[in-house]
């Protein structure tokens, strides 16, 4: 268990998708990147996804941080390494 946790949060810190849970077009500010695994199997797994959206003037002053949150599906491989993430 203690590997799948690092292989996902491997994989979010550097997960693409996660963008689509923010509303600002900002960044997102890994530090805050909190997951909960709520169901899981041999080949996926579902979490639920929070961060915060770190928001910006075109000067690129940061102006404040939205929270974000979401849920996704993430395919495993055999390894149990995330090959994959849905937007739920």
């Amino acid at each position: 268990m203690h590997d799948l946790m690092q292989n996902i949060e491997r994989y979010l810190m550097a997960c693409r998708e996660l963008a689509a849970f923010g509303a600002h077009n900002g960044w997102i500010d890994r530090s805050s990147l909190r997951y909960e695994i709520i169901a899981q199997d041999d080949h996926q797994v579902i979490a639920f996804v929070q961060f915060n959206e770190v928001l910006a003037e075109g000067s690129g002053a940061v102006t404040g941080q939205v929270p974000c949150q979401g849920h996704l599906r993430l395919t495993l491989d055999r390894y149990g390494q995330v090959i994959q993430a849905e937007l739920l």
